[in-house]
């Protein structure tokens, strides 16, 4: 599986997880000029969720929560902002999830980390 695939795939697998969860998803993919990407936005219990979606075929480099970097957290927040700003959105709580899915030995694996960020 390809690395975009497997992401994809990653995506759709965590949007329903959240569904379930009964959170609404808000935005999928927002992309903030140059700044980078969220993954999704949602909202649950009246609060704004930015998630980060990381997926692993193998752990050789590590799991998938080991590739958020402080760089990668600077950027997923910038691009939070640029949401709240385009939105007039300013009396919102927010949170940063991540949410990590191991495709391993033939087997989806979900990680939901609340507040990760």
């Amino acid at each position: 599986m390809d690395k975009r695939k497997a992401g994809n795939i990653a995506e759709d697998i965590a949007v329903r997880y959240i569904e379930e969860l009964g959170y609404r998803i808000i935005k999928k993919n927002f992309t903030f000029g140059k700044v980078g990407e969220i993954d999704i936005i949602c909202e649950f219990q009246s609060m704004l969720i930015f998630i980060e979606v990381k997926a692993r075929t193998h752990h050789a480099f590590g799991a998938p929560e080991s590739s958020i970097t402080s760089k990668k957290i600077k950027s997923i927040k910038r691009v939070a902002e640029g949401y709240l700003y385009i939105n007039k959105i300013s009396d919102k709580q927010c949170r940063f999830d991540l949410i990590a899915i191991d495709f391993i030995d033939g087997e989806t694996q979900i990680r939901h980390l609340i507040n990760a960020m």
